[in-house]
């Protein structure tokens, strides 16, 4: 099974981006590169997505905070240091 490789035109228009803001910001993106060729899987793409992916946090269209999840105790909570030697 193979993984579709995008180059720079084919992502950016995956993304709906311009070319040029991938080749700007290449160096905090996740990609491939074998020597000058540069390449993006759908990994990386969803990655970029989800990166650059903001949720208003007021106004009509925002999400409405979900009740916090009952939380655990830590499992290494209840371990104590050593007394110190002497």
């Amino acid at each position: 099974m193979s993984t579709r490789r995008y180059t720079y035109p084919e992502a950016a228009e995956v993304l709906r981006v311009e070319e040029r803001w991938l080749r700007r910001n290449i160096n905090d993106l996740p990609h491939s590169r074998k020597g000058k060729t540069v390449t993006f899987t759908d990994a990386d793409l969803d990655r970029i997505d989800a990166m650059h992916h903001h949720e208003p946090t007021a106004g009509p269209l925002a999400v409405a905070p979900s009740a916090p999840a009952p939380t655990a105790a830590h499992p290494l909570a209840a371990l104590k240091p050593l007394p110190a030697r002497r």
